[in-house]
């Protein structure tokens, strides 16, 4: 391994320490939204309403150390509970390392900035409705959380290639 790499590129998932752990989270607020399972154990259906401690300027968690106390249901992400979520947006940065792919360009940790990951239209910000006012979730039903985001693309001050 290049000692010279960034972590995520010289350790594996496992490998890291906590604050790495937690430092892959790019603020983007995906993971928050309420997801519905059909009936018949097939496919995801992705919605637009976010958990209510999720703030959605900001796209974090307003109690993220007392998350799972407050919401039962919230998943703590771990190396090991990844390999069993098939819900994580594709543009995660835990689902792309374990794929094998980098993070993307947009990711603070590559671009320096946290707020480049909600002006590359990653972010749930200005898309996402607090559970508390959107009534049933079957009537939010949509899909940009499942896929990569399109349209906006990598400024061209940082379009310089990262990888070595």
């Amino acid at each position: 391994m290049d000692r010279d790499a960034p972590f995520w590129r010289s350790k594996r998932l496992d490998q890291m320490t906590a604050a790495e752990w937690e430092s892959l989270c790019d603020g983007c607020g995906r993971c928050c939204l309420h997801k519905l399972r059909r009936d018949d154990g097939g496919g995801l259906e992705f919605t637009n309403v976010a958990c209510r401690l999720l703030d959605l300027a900001t796209c974090r968690c307003r109690d993220y150390p007392a998350r799972q106390r407050r919401v039962p249901d919230c998943v703590q992400l771990t190396p090991a509970a990844l390999r069993r979520i098939d819900w994580l947006p594709p543009s995660c940065a835990y689902r792309r390392l374990a794929e094998g792919r980098d993070l993307a360009w947009w990711h603070p940790l590559v671009s320096g900035d946290p707020r480049t990951v909600h002006a590359a239209g990653v972010s749930v910000q200005g898309r996402a409705v607090s559970e508390r006012q959107a009534g049933p979730l079957e009537h939010h039903v949509v899909d940009w959380p499942g896929r990569m985001p399109r349209g906006r693309s990598r400024p061209a001050a940082t379009a310089k290639e990262t990888h070595p």
